[in-house]
């Protein structure tokens, strides 16, 4: 993939991601979801596996991100935002492909050593 299709891949991630937020909340409160669905095995399975997705993605947060307050305010964002903070991240970095080097100037950390 390029740069363009990357961008317009996580441009709809976002905006799904930002209706099906906005049209649930216009039902209800996630805070007034009944304790039920608290119980239900399918529900916690598929939180769990949500959480540890966004750790997942995390990791390479945490790896692209030097600055210990990034990585902290960049957790924080993950964790309460989920798949709408990882959509603005990528698109973030995105915004500093270089296309000499390729998806690596957006995979990789920036080398801070010149030889």
């Amino acid at each position: 993939m390029n740069r363009t299709q990357l961008v317009l891949l996580f441009s709809m991630i976002l905006i799904v991601m930002l209706a099906v937020t906005t049209y649930a909340s216009l039902d209800r409160s996630v805070l007034k979801v009944g304790s039920e669905i608290l119980l239900d095995r399918w529900f916690i399975a598929t939180l769990c596996d949500a959480y540890l997705g966004f750790l997942t993605f995390y990791v390479w947060v945490a790896y692209k991100e030097t600055a210990w307050w990034k990585r902290i305010t960049w957790f924080v964002l993950i964790m309460l935002l989920g798949n709408i903070a990882m959509a603005i991240y990528v698109l973030i970095q995105l915004s500093s492909y270089d296309q000499c080097k390729g998806i690596e100037s957006v995979l990789l950390r920036k080398s801070t050593c010149s030889v």
